[in-house]
């Protein structure tokens, strides 16, 4: 995320949204069971692993960060 200029990671909880707090999100991985059970049943790592090897998208995040602010 972008939080007043200054690239960070971070994390949310119970639905809250970055963009509530000023915070601009970059990209965003979604990490509650909905979102990648049916594929890796209680492994939460494994997806994460497979997100950032596989699916994520760095361009998108990349012009995301281009042209925030």
């Amino acid at each position: 995320m972008l939080d007043k200029g200054t690239l960070k990671v971070g994390k949310t909880g119970n639905a809250d949204l970055p963009m509530v707090h000023g915070q601009t999100a970059l990209l965003t991985v979604d990490v509650w069971e909905h979102a990648y059970y049916l594929d890796f049943q209680n492994r939460r790592a494994d997806f994460v692993k497979a997100f950032l090897e596989k699916l994520v998208n760095w361009e998108f995040a990349a012009a995301n960060l281009a042209n925030a602010g």
